[in-house]
């Protein structure tokens, strides 16, 4: 169950990770306003053999009627909480229910307590590194909450990828015209000054270097959400350059691996795309034009070897990695010969396979007749205050069942009627999104005056 696109990539990937041998793949995809549309959905490029989208509820209902055997749920904190809790008040006593596996699509730089804590109860909470998973259980641990659903593995799609860029050392004569690829996020930077400055600097690296072809990999299109809110998209931004972007540079949408391919330098400020880019091997620059700030997520990649600033970039710099770095921070293929006589804190997971503990795991619980009832940390006596309020946005009760009215019999509804919901629902989800690109920005620059 997926509540994005970034998401649903995630958790379908890590789904065939966990499970290579399913016989079938379902989706889910959440309502809400991220919910993806089918044109995201499709430049991702995963297919499942059935997907719906539902609410809460309607997920919790189908997880009653289907019983599968596990359910990998790629969604914010406060939805994966609502459906632990839903799941607890569905079998409230040791049961065959599904086993329940969730994580984290990428880089993991805010809300850190907050988020693992509305995870906390999943039966395995995946960690995309040793540094994460150190992390991870630490804050479990921290509250007197059980750690060892934490399990160590790696984002699932750096698996796969192979080498794509030019493997040139930093202040090597390029052989061709470099590409750069500038890596683009919804909410970072979020101000229009800053977002304006960063598309105006990658314009300009354009046309100092015009050799070099400089794409902007944006990640969704006007109207889209994706995991995070977009109040003021490139594509608006690049309208109002004086002069437009010069020929070499232009807006790029598609599948990140793809784009990655024949990349010689991804620039960015904090996204995962830094990862898939650092494990095939491509100079990778974390920029630090607007600073190093926790707000920005760039703090993350302190000590990497991959900060730098567009100046620095402009003259010529190509950024090489730190290896202890890398293998700390989950990129596949990296782990540096020391650590091999290190003592590690925790047993870390196969090099050649970083998913092998935690199929193990999962095919372990999935074998057990029953499984004990889910355990969040996070209950009416822990959290009175905090609970109710995650829940009720999901449209479940305080004990975690599904509130009145919110599931409706459809076995009988005319296939025009469902019809007609459908495009009420779109024509709603578009006016919400309309608000928040167009009228909000506006709204606020009001206030200013």
């Amino acid at each position: 169950m997926a509540d994005s696109d970034t998401r649903w990539k995630w958790g379908a990937l890590t789904a065939r990770r966990l499970v290579p041998d399913h016989g079938e793949l379902t989706g889910y995809l959440l309502r809400g306003r991220a919910t993806p549309t089918a044109r995201q959905l499709g430049e991702v490029g995963i297919r499942a053999d059935r997907l719906a989208e539902v609410t809460c509820p309607e997920f919790l209902a189908a997880l009653e009627r289907e019983r599968p055997d596990v359910v990998v749920l790629a969604l914010v904190g406060g939805a994966v909480q609502a459906v632990l809790h839903g799941v607890r008040a569905l079998w409230p006593e040791p049961a065959a229910r599904p086993v329940l596996v969730t994580g984290y699509v990428g880089v993991v730089y805010e809300k850190l307590a907050d988020g693992l804590l509305l995870r906390h109860g999943a039966d395995l909470v995946l960690a995309n590194s040793r540094h994460d998973a150190e992390r991870f259980r630490a804050v479990y641990e921290g509250v007197g909450a059980v750690a060892d659903s934490v399990t160590e593995t790696a984002l699932p799609f750096l698996a796969d990828a192979g080498p794509g860029g030019s493997h040139r050392s930093a202040g090597a004569a390029p052989s061709r015209a470099l590409r750069v690829v500038f890596a683009v996020q919804p909410s970072v930077p979020e101000t229009r000054k800053d977002r304006a400055y960063l598309l105006g600097r990658a314009a300009g690296h354009a046309r100092l270097h015009p050799d070099r072809e400089v794409l902007v990999k944006l990640r969704s299109r006007p109207g889209e959400h994706t995991t995070h809110l977009e109040e003021q998209p490139y594509q608006r931004l690049a309208e109002r350059i004086p002069g437009g972007l010069p020929p070499n540079c232009r807006l790029a949408y598609g599948n990140m691996g793809e784009v990655l391919d024949g990349t010689d330098l991804l620039v960015t400020v904090s996204s995962t795309a830094a990862l898939e880019s650092l494990h095939r091997g491509i100079p990778t620059a974390v920029l630090t034009d607007l600073g190093i700030r926790e707000a920005l997520g760039n703090h993350h990649f302190l000590g990497s070897g991959c900060l730098a600033s567009w100046d620095e970039l402009d003259s010529g710099l190509l950024p090489q990695p730190d290896p202890s770095w890398l293998a700390a921070h989950g990129v596949p293929g990296s782990r540096p010969a020391e650590a091999d006589t290190a003592a590690p804190a925790a047993p870390a997971p196969d090099a050649a396979d970083p998913y092998a503990a935690a199929r193990a795991r999962v095919a372990e619980l999935a074998a057990r007749p029953c499984l004990p009832p889910v355990d969040p940390y996070y209950t009416r006596t822990t959290a009175p205050g905090y609970l109710p309020g995650i829940l009720a946005r999901q449209h479940l009760a305080p004990d975690g069942t599904p509130l009145p009215g919110t599931l409706r019999d459809t076995a009988g509804e005319s296939r025009l009627r469902r019809a007609l919901r459908r495009r009420l629902r779109d024509a709603a989800r578009g006016a919400y999104r309309h608000g928040v690109q167009r009228v909000a920005p506006v709204i606020r620059r009001l206030g200013e005056l």
